[in-house]
C-alpha cells in the first residue's frame, strides 16, 4: 500500500512540475500584477489541498478494504480493486485454464509448415493509447485546419517575426535617443543625409548659407574649423552651441538622432564650391592617425587613474 501511495504521489508531482514548467514562464509572471499573483497562489494551495484529500480518501478506502477482507473469508478470496483494474485495463490477463485453451486454439489456427504464429493479445492500455491518438489527431485537425482556431507553424513564425520587429524598433529608438558626443558616428546613409539637409536648410542656412559658404556663421565647406572638425566636435557645437559667438544650442529643439544627421550632412559639405564663400576662420583640421588616437586614449586613461594632489 505504501508503495502504491508513493507511486501516486510521484506521478502527481511529475504532472504538476511539468505543467508549472510549461505555464509558469518568467514572462508570464512578469505580466501579472500583485492581485493576479495572489489569486494564482491561492488556487495552487486549494488544488494541493484537494489532491491531498483525494490521496487520503484512497488510502482510507484501501485500508478499510484490507480490514474487511481479513474479517470475511469470502472477501479475502476476491481480488483487490487494484488487481481488478490491472487485470481489466493493463494486462488483460485471463484465467489460467482459459488461457491455455485460447493459446492452443491460436497455435492450431496459425500453424504453417511447422511454424507457429501467435496472434498475441494486445494489452488494453495500448488499445486505449491508440484510440486516444486517433481522437487527438481528429481534434488537432479540426482545431487547426477546419475551424482555424489554433495557429499553424507558419502563423506562429510570422507572429514571432512581428514581435521581434517591434522589439527591434524599440531598441533602435533607445539607441538613437542615447546618442551623445562620445557615441556619435558619421552616418552616410541616404536617409540620414537627406534628413540632415532638411534640418540644415530649415535651421542653419540663415547663418551659414544654404550652400554652407557662411554668413554670420563661418564657412563650413573649407578645411578650417574653429572648434574642431570631427563628427564629435560638430555634434558638440550643434548640441551645446557657442553662446558667446552667437551659436545657439539645439539640444532642446533637435533630437540626438537629428543632431547626428545634420552633423553628418555638414561633413559632406567639405570640398564643395559655394557661391560666396566666407574667408577661412580657425585652423586646418586633420583627422588624427590611429597611433595618435591610441596615445590620446591612453593619456586620458592615465589622467583619470592618477589621483590629483
Amino acid at each position: 500500500m505504501k508503495k502504491k501511495i508513493t507511486a501516486v504521489l510521484a506521478l502527481l508531482g511529475l504532472f504538476a512540475s511539468s505543467a508549472m514548467a510549461q505555464e509558469a514562464t518568467p514572462s508570464a509572471f512578469a505580466n501579472m500584477d500583485s492581485s493576479q499573483l495572489t489569486l494564482l497562489i491561492i488556487m495552487g494551495v486549494v488544488l494541493g489541498v484537494i489532491v491531498l484529500l483525494l490521496i487520503l480518501m484512497i488510502y482510507l478506502m484501501s485500508f478499510m478494504a484490507t480490514v474487511l477482507k481479513k474479517d470475511d473469508p469470502v472477501l479475502a478470496d476476491e481480488p483487490s480493486w487494484w488487481e481488478s483494474f490491472k487485470e481489466r485495463f493493463v494486462t488483460g490477463q485471463v484465467d489460467e485454464v482459459g488461457g491455455r485453451e485460447e493459446k492452443a486454439k491460436l497455435m492450431a489456427d496459425h500453424s504453417y509448415d511447422g511454424i507457429h504464429e501467435l496472434d498475441n493479445f494486445m494489452p488494453p492500455w495500448l488499445q486505449y493509447v491508440f484510440i486516444g491518438t486517433i481522437i487527438f489527431a481528429v481534434g488537432y485537425f479540426v482545431n487547426y485546419s477546419v475551424l482555424g482556431i489554433g495557429k499553424t507553424g507558419v502563423e506562429e513564425y510570422e507572429e514571432e517575426l512581428r514581435l521581434e520587429a517591434i522589439a527591434a524598433e524599440e531598441r533602435q529608438a533607445t539607441m538613437l535617443a542615447s546618442i551623445d558626443e562620445t557615441t556619435v558616428v558619421f552616418d552616410e546613409s541616404s536617409a540620414a543625409l537627406s534628413g540632415g539637409k532638411s534640418i540644415f536648410e530649415g535651421n542653419c542656412a540663415a547663418c551659414h548659407a544654404t550652400d554652407g559658404g557662411g554668413g554670420v556663421g563661418p564657412n563650413l565647406t573649407d578645411e578650417y574649423w574653429i572648434h574642431g572638425g570631427s563628427i564629435s566636435d560638430i555634434f558638440s557645437v550643434v548640441k551645446y552651441g557657442v553662446v558667446e559667438k552667437g551659436m545657439v544650442p539645439w539640444e532642446d529643439q533637435l533630437s540626438p538622432e537629428e543632431i547626428q544627421q545634420v552633423s553628418s550632412y555638414i561633413l559632406t559639405m567639405q570640398g564643395t564650391s559655394p557661391a560666396n564663400p566666407k574667408e577661412p576662420q580657425g585652423e586646418i583640421y586633420a583627422e588624427p592617425s590611429s597611433e595618435e588616437s591610441e596615445s590620446a586614449s591612453s593619456a586620458d586613461s592615465t589622467a583619470v587613474a592618477t589621483p590629483v594632489e
